[in-house]
């Protein structure tokens, strides 16, 4: 008896770190949606100021003030300032850089998917960039 226990411990330790592993993957993931879709929300409002707070400080530096990229998000990604339907994919590290893919579905009904780089500061996920994707079966 005191064998096999011998044997099985081990076994639920590794068990036990790899059941581990996805839950804090799911978390990080669960975090980057929530800032991604605090922000959306905050397009929908026209609420500016407050969208602007889920920028990167690199992003902030080129956009200055929250008037400067609202405009900018009105005129370059309208799918974004008024989204329709919004899915999450998947989210991948890239030589380093944390990329979350979103489907968007704007007014019209046009699948966008985007996709947008994050940075995890002290205060929590900030959003470092979004580019449009080219993709089949969806609009550019």
């Amino acid at each position: 008896m005191t064998s096999m226990r011998a044997l099985l411990m081990p076994l639920l330790i590794c068990l036990t770190l790899i059941l581990a592993l996805p839950t804090g993957a799911r978390a990080q993931s669960a975090d980057i949606e929530a800032t991604i879709g605090a922000q959306l929300e905050a397009f929908k409002a026209d609420a500016f100021d407050e969208a602007f707070t889920f920028a990167s400080p690199t992003i902030k530096g080129l956009f200055r003030t929250p008037e400067i990229f609202g405009q900018m998000v009105r005129n370059g990604y309208p799918m974004v300032w008024r989204p329709g339907a919004v899915r999450y994919l998947d989210l991948r590290d890239e030589g380093g850089r944390l990329l979350q893919r979103v489907e968007i579905t704007d007014a019209r009904g046009a699948r966008h998917l985007l996709e947008y780089e994050m940075i995890e500061l002290e205060e929590g996920w900030k959003i470092n960039g979004v580019r449009l994707l080219k993709a089949e079966g969806f609009s550019a």
